[in-house]
């Protein structure tokens, strides 16, 4: 699905010293399947994923999804893009606070219509909201609750590719682990990114990338070792 070649990204291009977020490497990621992307802060690990979802340009270098070159699209093609095929799960929701849990859900939507809003719906249900935690506002739930709530949103397009930068990280365990299983089931016919500094929540990754000072140092199975 995404094929990338010698992916650079710099920063500060008008001073002497440059930085280098990412320093150029080729890296191949399958049509589905959990990806896990770990290293430390500054490692380029978010930066990587900015840069697939097309929220940022990188310096140099190509990035194909599905045979198309997605640096060279135009802004209107770049967010039809993050639309219809992305999906995006961050640490903090991003829920808005004036509306319930449902229409918070629906507001991402492609379409709204009846179809639309029992899919909603039935992504809330699954993710063991109740039919009564529906019209609640944000404020009113668990931050667990808020944040199965962020990845139904996130899912309501079907994105073929489910971009989650630090998903679990303001989590108790019991949480995260919950969120990941989620994360898990729709990695079974579709991408799933998830970058964090936490190993412990990658156990059911298909395989873990890791990252040092902008480049990949390693790429392995997880369920396999």
């Amino acid at each position: 699905m995404f094929d990338i070649k010698n992916i650079t990204m710099i920063y500060d291009m008008e001073k002497s010293e440059k930085k280098y977020a990412l320093g150029g490497f080729d890296l191949v990621l399958p049509d589905k399947g959990m990806a896990g992307i770990i290293g430390p802060s500054g490692s380029g690990k978010s930066t990587l994923m900015y840069c697939l979802s097309t929220l940022k340009q990188p310096t140099d270098g190509s990035i194909l999804y599905n045979g198309m070159e997605i640096t060279r699209l135009r802004d209107k093609e770049r967010e039809k893009l993050r639309r219809y095929e992305f999906g995006f799960v961050f640490q903090r929701h991003f829920l808005i606070p004036y509306m319930n849990i449902l229409d918070n859900v629906i507001v991402a939507a492609s379409q709204n219509d009846n179809e639309t809003r029992e899919y909603a719906k039935k992504l809330l249900l699954d993710f063991r909201l109740g039919e009564y935690e529906l019209g609640k506002c944000p404020s009113k739930l668990s931050g667990g609750q808020r944040q199965r709530a962020a990845i139904a949103r996130a899912m309501i397009n079907r994105p073929k590719v489910l971009f989650a930068d630090e998903p679990t990280a303001s989590l108790d365990h019991e949480n995260a682990f919950e969120v990941m299983d989620i994360l898990s089931e729709y990695a079974k016919d579709n991408l799933v990114l998830v970058i964090t500094h936490d190993h412990s929540i990658l156990k059911n990754a298909d395989f873990i990338i890791e990252m040092w000072d902008g480049m990949v140092s390693s790429v392995k199975g997880s369920k396999q070792q």
